[in-house]
């Protein structure tokens, strides 16, 4: 009978760790994930106290590190919904019943999207001035109303599939939800596009091809970060799913991080033709202080649309690899996006150089071969904290919600 087992044991793998998952692991997870929030939390209240400028945003460099975390988690949001609202909007085969575990991921991601704005912000009790005396022509006001939007229909969806999954919701009224869910997705990639898009004073954003291009960016970290997760929940057990539809979803990655590099390439040319205004961003890009951040994403997710293509590097570990490269660059992208839109001013000399007004003032305006911004080690607490609250969230969701396949999902 021993042996029986075993053997039973040996050929049902995938369901053997089942048991596992969830249980003491998962705890001490969920509590290192809220040790972190809590440390998050502490610094968050250093920065209250102390002021932003403890940061190293300045007048010249008003955004840093929490409004580059804001746009790269709304884009990993959003591509968890698109790529579990697709198949069912569209009413085509989907990825083999992940799709509770795909929003969920992105309603975790909005989530902290949002608490990255409240942080910005430098006071949460500036968010009831924002309603209050809100400008509804400014591009912000329209991204607040829709990430809000976005977050509510989120949750609605994931609610309307388990109810359909309990045998109580239609099909057709979880379609409608879907479509709706896909429109609200890409709206909130626009318009937080048009937010850099629409202030002309700033070299790279000032391009109508900032919309499209997020939208496909949030595609190609949103995908790689259902494939991170989708991988290592089947490894530990949580799910069992075929590998034709990690294959399937690591070729729409390939194909996403393909149309996100010709859009990139597309934006190089236009700017740094002979002649063209936007040369010297380029070259900084390129050759300058963000050419880390340039080649890390061009290599990353060149090596990421490599494994996507050829079958016989499609092995789980490399498809993990590729997935995280795609994310890191992706992230770049979002570093250059930010921080070159302030590198290079467009009026020189617009106001006296000093410690309040820029970050690295001393090596003067002309040529910044330094960042002009840098975090400070209180910035990178903080977002340590808001990630810490993501796993949190992740794993408390996991442990407390029927996030794995049904019948009714596939």
């Amino acid at each position: 009978g021993k042996i029986m087992s075993e053997n039973n044991q040996a050929t049902s793998s995938p369901k053997a760790p089942a048991a596992k998952f969830g249980g003491k692991g998962m705890t001490v997870a969920i509590v290192v994930a809220a040790a972190v929030t809590v440390f998050g939390l502490v610094l968050w209240g250093v920065q209250l106290t102390g002021g932003l400028v403890q940061t190293g945003m300045r007048n010249f460099d008003s955004w840093g590190l929490y409004i580059t975390c804001f746009m790269f988690l709304v884009g990993l949001s959003a591509g968890g919904l698109i790529i579990s609202s697709v198949p069912r909007a569209l009413g085509i085969e989907g990825f083999g019943g992940i799709s509770k575990i795909a929003v969920w991921t992105s309603i975790c991601c909005t989530v902290l999207a949002i608490g990255f704005v409240v942080i910005d912000l430098g006071q949460p009790l500036r968010l009831w001035e924002l309603f209050a005396y809100s400008n509804l022509g400014s591009p912000l006001m329209w991204d607040i109303i829709v990430l809000s939007v976005y977050l509510i229909l989120s949750v609605v969806y994931l609610w309307a599939t388990l109810r359909f999954e309990g045998g109580k919701g239609s099909e057709r009224s979880l379609r409608i939800i879907s479509v709706v869910a896909l429109v609200t997705a890409i709206l909130v990639h626009s318009v937080t596009a048009w937010i850099f898009g629409l202030q002309q004073a700033h070299g790279l954003w000032h391009t109508a091809l900032l919309a499209p291009w997020f939208v496909s960016s949030a595609l190609v970290c949103g995908v790689a970060l259902v494939l991170v997760v989708v991988i290592a929940l089947r490894r530990a057990g949580y799910l069992e799913l075929d590998q034709k539809y990690v294959v399937k979803m690591l070729k729409l990655l390939g194909v996403f991080v393909l149309v996100d590099l010709y859009f990139f390439g597309c934006d190089l040319l236009t700017e740094g033709f002979p002649g063209a205004e936007g040369a010297d961003t380029v070259a900084m890009l390129t050759t300058g202080a963000l050419a880390p951040f340039f080649w890390t994403e061009v290599i990353g997710c060149a090596c990421a649309a490599i494994v996507a293509f050829v079958p016989k590097l499609r092995t789980n570990p490399l498809i993990v690899v590729a997935s995280v490269l795609a994310i890191v660059g992706i992230f770049c992208k979002r570093v250059q996006l930010l921080v070159g839109g302030f590198q290079v001013p467009n009026i020189d000399y617009a106001t006296p150089m000093t410690s309040t007004t820029i970050t690295d003032w001393t090596s003067g305006m002309h040529a910044y071969d330094a960042l002009v911004y840098f975090p400070t080690p209180l910035e990178f607490g903080v977002v340590l904290g808001v990630i810490g609250l993501g796993a949190l969230l992740l794993l408390l969701g996991l442990r407390y919600l029927p996030l794995g396949p049904a019948e009714a999902s596939r």
